[in-house]
């Protein structure tokens, strides 16, 4: 049982490490200590074989595809493989900053725990958030939300559920299952933003949501997306969610620090203080208490 919840992890960092070189032009991460000759000349033959076929994607040539992009993408982030095996469910605590409209600002500390589904709808997600006047949670299971306060269920502000539902679908995982989620993709082409070489790729879900990705053309993560909701004004209200402060957790990438924007105008900022995948969560935490 351990061989196989490894073996995901294994095959992960090796294939990220040709990927890197390939990107990069840099070395690749090392392999383990010389333990065991026969088993070290394997894996660099494997991943020496990948980073060939890597290398046939120039990082500049201006025909790589969009689906090129996309999977260099999800690689980088862990490989779909690893992300599946890792990412299958865990919990992340944090804190959430927002920046309301009279100018005052509201913290919060959050817990979030999620159960991963075959595609992003149906995922199992649960949000605690703790303020200093109330305590709730919002739960996302079986395409629908609700909310729970004092072990009530209660129907959430329709502004509560249309952010929490908008900040799911247009997400760092919606790129990264894709497939899963049978999403189209196109890619827009190349920019140079603040010096930076980007990526922009479009991924459209199957109830035609649109979020536009701002890829680096380097290192291949995301910087930023946006996206659009409707305004009962007529006009759309424009997002922008920014990523920063990448780090590893569990051989897969994670920004720890996320900015939403409004129209220009920061409306949240959302800090990850701890998490940790592949961690037991029970069922009975997603389901209505007046189920």
């Amino acid at each position: 049982m351990l061989r196989s919840f490894l073996a995901p992890l294994v095959f992960g960092s090796l294939l990220l490490a040709g990927i890197w070189s390939a990107l990069t032009g840099s070395p690749g991460v090392a392999t383990q200590n010389n333990q065991n000759n026969q088993n070290n000349s394997a894996a660099r033959n494997q991943n020496t074989r990948k980073s060939e076929k890597t290398e046939k994607i120039d990082r500049n040539q201006k025909t790589l595809t969009a689906e090129q992009v996309a999977e260099l993408t999800v690689l980088v982030y862990g490989s779909r493989p690893v992300l599946a095996q890792i990412r299958r469910n865990g919990v992340e605590r944090g804190r959430i900053t927002r920046f309301m409209t009279d100018g005052k600002i509201e913290e919060a500390t959050y817990e979030r725990r999620f159960i991963r589904g075959e595609s992003t709808e149906k995922d199992k997600i649960r949000l605690d958030q703790k303020m200093s006047t109330m305590e709730y949670s919002l739960i996302f299971g079986e395409g629908r939300l609700w909310g729970v306060i004092n072990g009530a269920a209660f129907t959430p502000r329709q502004d509560a559920a249309d952010d929490f539902l908008s900040q799911h679908r247009h997400s760092l995982e919606s790129l990264l299952r894709y497939k899963e989620n049978g999403a189209t993709i196109d890619l827009k082409g190349k920019e140079k933003q603040k010096g930076l070489d980007l990526h922009v790729l479009n991924l459209t879900d199957k109830d035609k949501r649109t979020t536009r990705y701002y890829i680096s053309a380097r290192t291949f993560h995301v910087l930023w997306l946006e996206y659009e909701e409707p305004n009962t004004g007529g006009t759309p209200l424009k997002y922008s969610k920014k990523f920063f402060d990448y780090r590893w957790a569990q051989s897969t990438r994670v920004p720890y620090r996320t900015v939403l924007l409004e129209d220009g105008k920061q409306t949240q900022e959302t800090r990850i203080l701890t998490v940790t995948f592949g961690v037991k969560v029970d069922d009975s935490l997603f389901q209505n208490p007046q189920a």
